[in-house]
């Protein structure tokens, strides 16, 4: 197969979707490239797939509207939208073969459209090549590993020579090492075909990975749209800086343009925020022993642990009622129990407010 055609473009316009009382959805609007590969990311009841289903057609939204190309699908039925999708699930039929399964879709078109049998076993073989397993197409979902079942779910979404497609958490019913495989494979198979793609994860390390760029939402709200890079190192809100990786957050107050937290000042640009309540985030990487023996921070070390990179040492924070974690070495003379300085290279600083990410627009640092 060839990426001859790229995919199309979406854009949704402040699409809201409610069920009963509760909003699924609040105004979200997003822009998708052509061939782009994007991450709705989210904690359950963040209304992910619920935009995924507004965007297959699979729910019409209460308000706002679904555009492909251009062109106003939101009235548009799924088979009318081209989108091939691919569930948690597979959602394949257990009394039919694979190479029947990868078929349907064609074989249920009107006679008109229909192409001819020949044409539909030709792709079927062409298929089965494609996701790297020919020569199964004899074979039932249920004399199939997981790993095989998804990479036939996609086959048959495939087939269907797709504009958009969509998948909803593709790889939730597999274990830790299929996972890591499909997804390097999905990413493959992106690359080949050109098509957009709009895929639903709840693990950040999936969404990083694969992802040109990710959509974080959040009680039916975008939090923030970006690269990895860009939500891992300049998050907007306190709400992506705690679910797009590791981050301590310590309890402070602002006071005439200084950071004060414990009886001791930390050296963070307040960058004019007001006075009041606020909290300080940072990573575990961006704290570290002080060198010279001062440090903003103090605390005791409570345990020491080898990892892949080094050494990761607990700490429990003078004032902090939660310990932390960090990366950096430890010397032998600051042993468990033993006292250390701590000095914060990088920060991020939020007021706290009412909003469900308690950031108010402009306010992030």
């Amino acid at each position: 197969m060839k990426a001859e055609k790229r995919g199309s473009s979406i854009r949704v316009e402040n699409v809201a979707q409610d069920f009963g009382a509760f909003a699924a959805l609040r105004d979200v609007s997003i822009d998708i490239e052509p061939g782009e590969l994007v991450a709705l990311l989210g904690p359950s009841g963040s209304g992910k797939t619920t935009l995924l289903r507004v965007i297959a057609g699979l729910n019409s939204p209460d308000r706002g509207r679904v555009l492909f190309d251009g062109e106003d699908a939101t009235l548009l039925p799924v088979q009318a939208r081209h989108v091939g999708m691919v569930f948690q699930s597979y959602a394949l039929f257990k009394h039919m073969t694979v190479a029947e399964n990868i078929a349907f879709g064609l074989k249920v078109r009107p006679r008109r459209l229909r192409p001819p049998r020949a044409e539909i076993k030709a792709r079927v073989d062409e298929l089965l090549q494609f996701v790297q397993l020919d020569g199964l197409g004899a074979r039932y979902p249920a004399q199939l590993s997981g790993g095989q079942r998804q990479r036939i779910a996609l086959a048959r979404a495939l087939a269907i020579e797709p504009r958009v497609l969509l998948l909803d958490e593709p790889f939730g019913a597999l274990d830790a090492r299929v996972r890591k495989d499909l997804r390097r494979w999905l990413r493959d198979i992106h690359k080949r075909t050109g098509l957009t793609t709009v895929f639903v994860t709840h693990d950040q390390d999936e969404a990083m990975e694969l992802a040109d760029r990710v959509v974080v939402l959040n009680e039916g709200r975008i939090e923030q749209i970006g690269t990895p890079e860009e939500l891992y190192d300049r998050p907007a809100s306190p709400f992506v800086i705690s679910f797009v990786g590791e981050a301590v957050a310590l309890p402070v107050t602002i006071a005439e343009g200084h950071v004060r937290f414990a009886g001791r000042e930390l050296h963070i640009d307040t960058h004019g925020l007001r006075s009041g309540p606020a909290k300080v985030f940072f990573r575990p990487a961006d704290i570290a022993v002080s060198a010279d023996g001062s440090g903003e921070l103090e605390g005791r070390v409570e345990s020491l642990r080898r990892t892949p990179a080094g050494v990761r040492a607990t700490i429990a924070i003078d004032g902090y009622d939660q310990t932390l974690e960090i990366d950096s070495p430890i010397e032998k003379a600051a042993a468990l129990g033993g006292r250390v300085p701590l000095s914060l290279s990088k920060a991020r600083i939020f007021p706290v407010t009412d909003s469900p990410g308690f950031l108010n627009e402009g306010d992030g640092i």
